[in-house]
């Protein structure tokens, strides 16, 4: 039985809209978290999402900033310990369905998600998530494939460009 060459879709030459997560590990003690978000103050970047994961010696302080080259050296340079993952950060056009839709999406392509996070910022009105899946670069193909919005670390401050959420993307 011979079979027939058929074109295959793959997330080949595809780079999905990037945003980076800072892990930055703390010490549990009290102030800590304050003494970490000081160092963003008065700087060119905004902290779009935080998540906290608390244990009883130390903390896990995820953090996704609209200035990636800037965190690095800012955390660098004050000498907080961090490792970086990229990750998928999808806006949602109505927070209760469509993110129940996400997850389809993601199961029905059989992707883990291994944690997710809302943002503190909405550049376009909208709510938006942060995912950390399997497969960054399948997930957002998926997810665009779909008509969902993918958000880059440049739409998450302060230079975002603010479109109107029914603009095509």
């Amino acid at each position: 039985m011979s079979q027939v060459p058929t074109d295959t879709p793959t997330a080949r030459g595809f780079e999905p809209p990037k945003a980076i997560q800072f892990s930055v590990f703390l010490d549990n003690r009290v102030g800590r978290l304050l003494d970490l978000l000081e160092v963003f103050q008065n700087q060119k970047t905004t902290i779009a999402g935080l998540s906290v994961v608390d244990s009883a010696d130390h903390a896990v302080v995820r953090l996704v900033t609209s200035n990636s080259a800037l965190t690095r050296r800012l955390l660098n340079r004050f000498e907080h310990a961090c490792s970086e993952i990229d990750l998928v950060v999808v806006e949602l056009p109505d927070e209760s369905a469509s993110l129940l839709s996400v997850c389809e999406v993601l199961l029905s392509a059989e992707l883990n998600i291994h944690y997710a996070y809302p943002l503190i910022v909405r550049p376009r009105g909208l709510a938006a998530i942060a995912l950390q899946t399997d497969d960054t670069v399948l997930a957002g193909s998926i997810l665009r494939r779909r008509g969902f919005y993918l958000l880059a670390e440049n739409d998450l401050g302060e230079n975002a460009p603010g479109g109107d959420p029914g603009e095509p993307f």
